[in-house]
């Protein structure tokens, strides 16, 4: 099984485009400053991008829609 899985995430996201945008960006942003919001014994994930999932699963990335 997955984790975390789809259904949660787009329930707290509401795309699967936003997911992939915020996921690919946080994942790029781990790999450049090392900086992570989580130790990291505590990530199910060994690849960034998995941990970018479980960030946003855990409501550590916060989405901010710009009003246009």
């Amino acid at each position: 099984m997955i984790y975390p899985s789809i259904d949660k995430l787009l329930k707290q996201v509401g795309s699967k485009y936003l997911l992939v945008n915020i996921v690919a960006k946080r994942a790029k942003e781990m790999d450049t400053t090392k900086h992570y919001q989580l130790k990291e014994e505590e990530y199910v994930s060994k690849k960034n991008i998995g941990r970018a999932l479980e960030e946003v699963s855990k409501n550590l990335i916060h989405i901010r829609e710009s009003s246009e």
